[in-house]
């Protein structure tokens, strides 16, 4: 979950690094450095604990002495696995004879065999990190290569000898001052694309690293090592066989990187949600009127075959499959469970041909559902991903693919992904039905135009959310919020929930309403904010009668409610001292709109309580260990 960043062309490197770990800083900022080949063929470093501008601030104290002239260069910002977040732990690291520097993106799992063999033969280690293990095993390996003339092939060559000692999840950047000009990088269950420029090319953990210098891109495999150079690209496996990387086009700008004016990435992509939900249906129905995925190899007679789902994720995406639970098992009638990717390998679950698995993951690098999808193959189950990340690892792996094309999302804690991922699972349940031909094409046709009416129905509670802004920021000092629903809306629930705990750092659960008596309602006391997920009145009759019943139990208990119900539902004004209304929606799309002021309150309390909304401590983006 680290940033990395690296480049060789023909203009200073210094800079084009920095701006990249910029806007990398949201996947790691515990520490960050660089390493640069200046033009005289040196390598120089500088690296600082905390965040980027710690960096920033002693390259400019110290003049960048050394760096600024060099046109090749390596960078890094560091969520720690491996030693704390100090100076040394920092990357890049060195090898002892100060040849080689290496970055590191995710763990080493056989480091401490590889550290005490390493100090057998009387290297000594200056950090805690796992990843100097491979910036020493670089520079043996380089000294071993004699056969090898050109320089930056021999420094390919080594990368490849090291990789093929590793285990864990990587990906590994390095310079070597013998061979000015040439940036080396190597994958295995860990993101790295590389940018393909006029006389420059570039490797980063993510598109938004170079995207403001270059659009046309390249996906790299698994178990693949790439050499950059000004004058090109070449890719090969573990072994040295040439393999051909798949090139794309980024079909988003740099703009969509920056906060374009907002205070936070976040309230930039709160307000991009409608858009982003558009963007998601967008070419979803053929002329003929059959569903359409992104990539398909999987046959309708493989769909037909299904008779058991599991959908995994983590997080966010995980209450997105709570969500889809219910519309794929309405709208297709097979029985649908909802794991934990952490522990779905681990409990033996029973798949086979028959079953699908879909995927859950906005980076498409998230290691335990990465894991979870791996077990399923073993299992010869059907893999279905939902991502958002083009070329990245789960859908690479994957039988079928639906990317939801929402655009990147910087802010850690993550909203138009959750939104759109909810739309892609109502394409995936639609998709479902209409192969297995449980619903009629007009029936998956009145869906369709459903959810086509939901990005305006997002911006209607866009627009009207000064009173919950203003509602957050009285709420700021709670000690504890809880959050309450039923069907679709306990998930929602849990969801809001959430949001409050990664950016507000408070106290916070999401409970299905039905249980408050077997446990949770000791809970209440005066005072206490309880936010309340109203089903429709229209579509779940029963659900909204029994959740009234919800709220007046614990406003009897001194509870402050705040209710979230649909428009014209007057049954519950009477029990609400904040009442939030949306447009009215189906009862299984309803998430769409009820999860939006969840996602404004968390943000505007942590605000209020002075916290940086982009960046909730101790959090990363793309968690790509397990």
């Amino acid at each position: 979950m680290c940033g990395i960043v690296g480049y060789a062309g023909c203009r200073p490197a210094l800079n084009i690094v920095v701006d990249g770990l910029r806007r990398l800083e949201y996947r790691g900022y515990d520490s960050a450095g660089v390493a640069i080949v200046d033009g005289e063929g040196d390598l120089v470093t500088e690296k600082r604990a905390g965040k980027l501008a710690n960096l920033e601030k002693a390259l400019a104290e110290d003049g960048a002495t050394g760096l600024a002239a060099g046109m090749t260069g390596i960078g890094h910002t560091r969520w720690a696995t491996h030693g704390g977040p100090t100076d040394r732990n920092a990357h890049p690291h060195r090898s002892a004879d100060g040849r080689v520097a290496v970055i590191h993106n995710g763990i080493l799992e056989n480091f401490a065999r590889l550290r005490a063999e390493l100090e057998a033969e009387g290297v000594e280690f200056t950090s805690e990190t796992d990843t100097e293990c491979a910036a020493h095993l670089l520079a043996a390996e380089l000294g071993h290569l004699t056969e090898h003339t050109d320089p930056a092939e021999r420094l390919a060559e080594a990368m490849r000898r090291v990789c093929r000692r590793l285990e864990g999840a990587f990906t590994l950047l390095a310079v070597d001052n013998l061979a000015p000009g040439a940036v080396v990088g190597a994958r295995r269950n860990s993101p790295l694309v590389v940018g393909c420029g006029e006389g420059e090319n570039y490797l980063a953990s993510d598109v938004s690293a170079f995207i403001e210098h270059t659009r046309d891109a390249i996906e790299l495999g698994q178990d693949q090592v790439v050499l950059i150079t000004p004058e090109g690209v070449s890719v090969t496996d573990f072994h040295g066989t040439p393999v051909e990387g798949t090139r794309f086009h980024i079909d988003w700008d740099a703009s969509a990187a920056e906060k374009g004016g907002y205070d936070s990435f976040m309230a930039k992509e709160i307000d991009e949600q409608p858009q982003a939900v558009a963007d998601t249906l967008l070419g979803r129905h053929t002329e003929n009127g059959d569903l359409t995925l992104d990539e398909v190899r999987l046959t309708d007679q493989d769909l037909r075959d299904v008779d058991k789902v599991f959908i995994v994720a983590c997080g966010t995406s995980f209450h997105t499959g709570m969500v889809a639970k219910y519309a794929i098992e309405h709208w297709t009638r097979i029985p649908c469970e909802v794991e934990l990717a952490s522990e779905f390998r681990y409990r033996d679950p029973v798949l086979d041909r028959s079953t699908l698995v879909v995927a859950i993951s906005q980076s498409g690098e998230t290691m335990d559902t990465l894991m979870a999808l791996r077990h399923a193959k073993e299992q010869k189950a059907r893999v279905l991903a939902i991502c958002n990340t083009n070329g990245s690892t789960i859908p690479r792996e994957s039988d079928a693919v639906l990317y939801t094309h929402c655009g990147p999302e910087i802010a850690v804690a993550s909203t138009k992904a959750f939104l759109t991922q909810l739309v892609a699972c109502y394409l995936v349940g639609l998709h479902l039905a209409q192969v297995r031909g449980v619903m009629y094409a007009d029936e998956v046709g009145a869906v369709l135009a459903q959810l086509s009416e939901m990005p305006a129905k997002i911006q209607t509670v866009l627009d009207a959310m000064e009173p919950v802004r203003e509602l957050a920021r009285d709420l700021a000092d709670a000690k504890s919020v809880l959050f309450i629903g039923r069907h679709v809306g306990y998930p929602v629930a849990l969801e809001g929930a959430l949001k409050l705990k990664e950016l507000a750092y408070m106290h916070a659960e999401g409970f299905a309403a039905g249980e408050l008596k077997h446990g949770p309602i000791a809970l209440i006391d005066e005072g206490t904010p309880v936010v309340c997920v109203v089903p429709s009145a229209r579509g779940r009759g029963v659900l909204n009668d029994k959740i009234v019943s919800n709220i007046q139990e614990v406003r009897a208990r001194g509870a402050r409610t705040i209710v979230i119900a649909e428009e014209g539902d007057d049954a519950v004004a009477p029990y609400a001292d904040h009442l939030i209304y949306v447009p009215r929606t189906p009862t299984l799309l309803a998430p769409l709109v009820t999860t939006v002021p969840l996602q404004v309150m968390a943000g505007e309390i942590a605000t209020a309580r002075g916290n940086d909304v982009d960046q909730p401590r101790n959090l990363a983006k793309s968690v790509t260990v397990e």
